[in-house]
């Protein structure tokens, strides 16, 4: 089988499975966020912090408990990193550096996962599984919570109560992801991962020499890593090494797993506002751009440009042998696409094109599927700036699913969709007006510029992924990333959920002749351009100077 019909199989079974999952995982999502009744450790744990789980919390105390929970998070993880040396399972490892640390635990908290550090010779056993593991399982779950507050809105009429932030994120926790990824670890430490907490072991290679391969508790981080679309790798070579992804049926459940939860929640959405119908519009606008990305960075990869890469008859510079170029481009379009961030291929040996690809999917604000949660909520934000456009249009007073959109519901959303390309267009222009932080840059010419607009479009979306060959380890760097990673996880949460209380004080208005059906192949394609074109126009210019530069060499 040629590599392009392997590809091509490898993409379709994805497709179907997602399919699958669409309905059954999300019927269940449906079910556990709209449950009135709570399970015996659900209620220990509301008791524990003092919760009352039978009350509502409106628009701004939903979000002072999202804020007050991410800063509490933050300082305890910091806390554990630059403790780990004093704590059990040190194996000998110091305390993590302050700039090191603070960047981590921002970015672990923010569900960015982004790594200026080698896992295996930097964080403790401990530090992985308390820290870093636990904010995998909770920081997705704020995302999926913030989401369905959003969606209590759009379908909640004269009320801004958007739920209680602490059930939602408990029973997020307890009911759908510990539960997935402890099944999941099982199967990928049958697949051959590591799990254990041994120091390491010490091996004689095939020249004689010695060398120490560090175990850990691989697979139950790997599992909760690509299933909350987190991507923190344990080993510095995340997902292209084999203890964290050992064949090439692991490396389909991995991507599987990352689209699992982003793909169902549309279901949620279409259930919760009484009309199934839009759920599907949804997740078909999200399933067109994703499947055109996906298939466009496979067609550029597997027509392997460049001298070498045509020389050879293929491009594996920068991928596992075990994947291949096409596997590797799948996973490469779905953790950009998505905030996952995980890498099995080495994004910066991509083809200009190719990396243009992976840089235009985190700009579209990963919203195709996108990352659990922010993905779906990022999507309905734009689905509100759509029926603007198309009231614009016609000269009728927007409206999505009887909610009008005013001044207010726009500004909100206009608001949400420019704090990342502002953050990620100064950043760079920061970053490449200073002398000092280009000598960061190993290349000096376009793919250069690439590196740093990588960095910051990847920091700024809540990403993780990252170009090689600029060095970002540095004091700046990391305060000005980390910067990033705060500003464009919580600014979109507090404009997502002022938004959610102006919608559900709204009372519903009656459908007319006039009202622009938004469950059509109409509003989803109308969905998709808009999308598509606010990114091309923001971003174009900065895509010129690198990657299509690059690209047309």
């Amino acid at each position: 089988m040629s590599d392009g019909w392997a590809a091509a199989l490898f993409i379709v079974t994805l497709v179907v499975a997602w399919a699958v999952a669409y309905r059954f995982l999300g019927d269940y999502l449906f079910r556990v966020v709209t449950s009135e009744r709570h399970c015996r450790v659900e209620r220990g744990i509301y008791r524990l912090v003092g919760v009352d789980a039978g009350s509502e919390q409106n628009a701004g105390a939903y979000t002072r408990s999202v804020l007050a929970f991410s800063v509490i998070s933050i300082l305890v993880l910091y806390a554990l990193q630059r403790l780990q040396g004093h704590l059990w399972l040190d194996a000998g490892l110091p305390g993590v550096e302050s700039h090191i640390a603070w960047n981590t635990a921002v970015s672990f908290v923010t569900n960015t996962n982004w790594q200026a550090y080698s896992g295996e010779s930097t964080m403790t056993h401990l530090t992985q599984m308390a820290g870093l593991a636990v904010q995998n399982f909770v920081s997705a779950a704020v995302g999926i919570a913030v989401a369905v507050a959003l969606i209590r809105g759009l379908a909640r009429s004269r009320s801004d109560l958007l739920g209680n932030f602490w059930v939602d994120l408990t029973r997020l926790v307890i009911r759908v992801l510990l539960p997935i990824a402890v099944l999941g670890t099982i199967v990928f430490i049958a697949a051959g991962m590591v799990q254990n907490l041994t120091a390491g072991t010490e091996i004689t290679t095939l020249t004689g020499g010695s060398q120490t391969v560090t175990g850990g508790p691989v697979a139950s981080q790997e599992v909760i890593k690509e299933l909350g679309t987190n991507g923190g790798g344990f080993y510095n070579a995340n997902s292209a090494h084999p203890f964290e992804n050992p064949t090439a049926w692991t490396n389909w459940l991995e991507i599987f797993l990352i689209g699992l939860i982003p793909f169902a929640l549309p279901r949620v959405f279409g259930r919760m506002v009484g009309d199934k119908r839009q759920g599907l519009a949804i997740v078909a606008a999200m399933g067109v751009i994703a499947l055109a990305s996906v298939a466009l960075l496979n067609l550029v990869e597997l027509a392997h440009p460049g001298t070498v890469p045509t020389a050879v008859g293929a491009s594996m510079e920068g991928r596992e042998v075990r994947f291949g170029t096409g596997n590797s481009a799948t996973f490469a379009a779905m953790t950009t696409l998505t905030s996952t961030g995980a890498v099995d291929s080495f994004h910066d040996s991509y083809s200009g094109f190719g990396g243009g690809v992976t840089m235009f999917n985190m700009m579209l604000g990963e919203v195709a599927p996108g990352g659990v949660g922010s993905g779906l909520y990022g999507m309905l934000v734009l689905a509100i700036i759509t029926v603007f456009v198309a009231g614009l249009m016609v000269g009728r007073t927007p409206e999505y699913l009887g909610k009008k959109i005013g001044a207010r519901e726009i500004k909100l959303a206009s608001l949400y969709f420019l704090v990342t390309p502002f953050l990620v267009l100064m950043g760079t222009a920061v970053a490449m007006a200073s002398p000092e932080q280009r000598a960061s840059m190993l290349n000096t010419d376009m793919h250069g510029f690439s590196e740093v607009l990588y960095a910051f479009t990847s920091a700024s979306n809540n990403n993780g992924s990252a170009f090689a060959g600029l060095t970002v380890n540095t004091w700046w760097y990391d305060v000005a990333l980390g910067l990033c990673m705060v500003l464009g996880r919580f600014l979109p949460i507090v404009l997502v959920l002022a938004l959610a209380g102006s919608l559900g004080r709204q009372a519903p208005a009656p459908a007319s002749a006039g009202t622009m059906p938004t469950h059509t192949p109409l509003f989803v394609s109308m969905l998709v351009g808009v999308t598509v074109i606010l990114v091309a126009l923001t971003f174009l210019p900065a895509l010129a100077l690198g990657p299509i530069a690059e690209g047309l060499l």
